[in-house]
């Protein structure tokens, strides 16, 4: 819904996000809740990645490396939109990460290029990174499809590590309804941010439409990355 109000260019990528937050009916709404999801989901995430190296699910290396995998894709995903609003932090978070890739042996240079579309962040940039935001979200549920498969192969992890099937129990509805239950508190504080303190996440350097002639005094990413 929020990519039928958004424009991927540089002299306009703000405005439409203004447009979005301003004309859109419930616009305001939506891309509250995308924006401050996004660090909901990386809360979820982080909780995941701490419970399986609790448990000690690095194991099970099928399992692990497909969630290595998920992670940082997640990242790009999160990365890739954080730029799209064409803000100052966007603008030169996407100057300053992309850089970092430069600095790989022999293809660095060509690789960061290709990325750009050009020789700096620009147009070219902002329309690749609108596409890879829409792309990324499909290969990652691929990969969530496989992740469930190689976990069913082995089995979930327990508190109690026991590989018997003897006191094994069925996923539903013993812990369907718990998920559910932490869905829907998670839920209820997302739209209790967004109504509240929508902003409270966000960076104020982003409410200043991007300028290359003006460097922020501090350049950092999102709390997640």
């Amino acid at each position: 819904f929020l990519a039928m109000h958004y424009t991927s260019c540089i002299d306009y990528s703000f405005d439409s996000v203004i447009h979005i937050m301003r004309d859109v009916n419930y616009g305001w709404l939506l891309r509250y809740l995308h924006a401050n999801g996004a660090s909901f989901f990386f809360i979820c995430l982080y909780m995941h990645i701490g419970r399986g190296l609790y448990y000690g699910l690095y194991m099970n290396l099928h399992t692990w490396n497909v969630g290595v995998l998920l992670y940082i894709l997640v990242m790009l995903t999160g990365f890739v939109g954080y730029v799209l609003p064409w803000g100052q932090m966007s603008f030169w978070g996407a100057t300053v990460i992309t850089n970092l890739v430069s600095v790989m042996p022999y293809i660095g240079e060509t690789l960061v290029y290709w990325i750009w579309g050009g020789f700096s962040v620009d147009n070219a940039t902002l329309s690749r990174f609108f596409c890879f935001h829409f792309l990324f979200p499909f290969i990652i549920l691929g990969l969530v499809v496989l992740h469930f498969l190689f976990l069913h192969e082995g089995g979930s992890s327990n508190p109690l590590g026991l590989n018997s099937d003897l006191d094994k129990i069925p996923f539903h509805h013993y812990h369907s309804y718990k998920d559910l239950l932490g869905f829907f508190i998670m839920l209820f504080m997302l739209v209790e941010l967004s109504l509240l303190f929508p902003n409270m996440l966000g960076d104020a350097e982003n409410f200043i439409p991007a300028n290359p002639l003006v460097t922020p005094i501090h350049i950092k990413p999102e709390w997640y990355f």
